[in-house]
């Protein structure tokens, strides 16, 4: 199956793709044969990926890195590369390929110091492979001055050298860096082919696959978990029946509570399973004794680490926090298009009922300020506005309408 195909709903990016890839095969075996390079090529040393969330940002990325590594015969007859078969596309998509270098983060940003190291590896010559590519799936949460160390990578690349960048919007990365890039946008994926990929890929029951896909709006990863993960629609089914219970003082905070207390239990959930053994790790590999007694030494390494594994409990609660807010929204929207009598479809169709009372009994002015204020709690997160007061205004909001 050709790498493309991972990409949902998006087929002009993979033509743009599966044409850059081609000519850059072309470069790579016009260099190597010692040949003219061919003139006109529409590869760059330089990707920036757009989109909404779930519309594939980080797909397409690696589709393409695969494409640029693609070792398949078929290319001498004419084939695209990026086959999905041979082992420059395995390793690739699945993160192995010793030339691709997939960055990703689960704190709340990138620093310098990670920036460097990766600025260092982009210098380096191709080991086996035939481009050097550095995927980077969150440039959006690069620091000011990381984006600053990035920035003169990708004005002076080395020869065979590919940055692939990705971020919700090009705002979201420093002018200088973004000018420097060939953009490509996604757009969401339609609800069909999120649900139509869903069976045939992940063998979800077509029902629980339509369900999933209009619930989450064409978010393809939403739509995975919500599709495979039971607890996930139940924390669901309790985020939809928030509107129901804040009926009064005592309902809005003890609402807003819950939502939190939800949200650290799933930041909990992933430390057990990540921090544990990751210490561990660390621990075997400075030489703990057997009764665990560190070194000399070493303290400080710990305790990078313990403050790694804070931060990223952080980032999971705020996320967590975070798609229960978007959830909460698509109720209200839904709210909404039934009191405009609008023809779009219900993403909540399971929570008609509720829906249609809370549609009958506000008007469409209140239901508008009950989704500002969920837009407005949501930009109060992301100034570190405490989790607790920040939901309980926007629960008390949606009380007042």
């Amino acid at each position: 199956m050709p790498v493309w195909d991972d990409l949902v709903g998006q087929e002009k990016v993979s033509e743009q793709l599966a044409a850059a890839a081609r000519d850059a095969d072309a470069l790579v075996t016009a260099v190597t044969a010692r040949t003219p390079v061919p003139e006109a090529s529409k590869m760059t040393h330089a990707w920036l990926f757009t989109g909404p969330p779930g519309s594939g940002r980080s797909t397409a990325a690696r589709a393409f890195a695969a494409a640029l590594q693609c070792v398949s015969p078929d290319r001498a007859l004419g084939g695209i590369p990026g086959c999905g078969f041979c082992d420059g596309c395995h390793t690739s998509l699945v993160g192995t390929h010793a030339d691709v270098q997939i960055v990703r983060t689960d704190l709340l940003s990138i620093g310098v110091k990670e920036t460097r190291e990766l600025v260092r590896r982009a210098q380096l010559s191709p080991a086996v492979g035939r481009w050097q590519v550095i995927v980077l799936e969150d440039a959006d949460r690069l620091t000011e001055g990381a984006g600053n160390v990035l920035l003169k990578a990708v004005e002076e690349p080395a020869p065979r050298t590919v940055w692939l960048l990705c971020a919700p919007s090009i705002e979201d990365v420093l002018p200088t860096i973004r000018s420097r890039c060939r953009l490509l946008t996604l757009r969401t994926p339609p609800v069909e082919a999120v649900a139509d990929i869903l069976v045939r890929r992940d063998g979800v029951e077509p029902d629980v696959a339509a369900v999933a896909a209009r619930a989450t709006q064409g978010h393809i990863g939403r739509a995975r978990r919500l599709a495979t993960d039971p607890s996930a629609r139940q924390r669901r089914a309790a985020v939809l029946k928030l509107p129901m219970r804040i009926d009064d003082v005592g309902g809005c905070l003890k609402a807003a509570q819950e939502l939190i207390d939800t949200a650290s239990e799933d930041a909990k959930q992933l430390a057990e399973e990540v921090d544990v053994k990751e210490t561990e790790d660390l621990k075997t590999a400075l030489g703990a004794s057997q009764g665990g007694r560190m070194p000399r030494g070493t303290a400080g390494v710990m305790k990078e680490l313990e403050d790694r594994q804070k931060r990223r409990r952080t980032r999971t609660q705020r996320d967590s926090l975070d798609l229960a807010l978007i959830d909460l929204t698509m109720f209200y929207r839904d709210v909404l298009a039934l009191q405009l009598g609008s023809r779009l479809a219900i993403a909540n169709a399971e929570a008609g009922d509720t829906l249609e009372r809370l549609a009958r009994g506000s008007s469409p002015e209140s239901t508008l300020r009950r989704i500002d204020a969920i837009a407005a709690c949501r930009e109060a997160l992301d100034r570190n506005v405490a989790p607790l007061l920040a939901v309980e205004a926007m629960t008390m909001a949606l009380r007042a309408g």
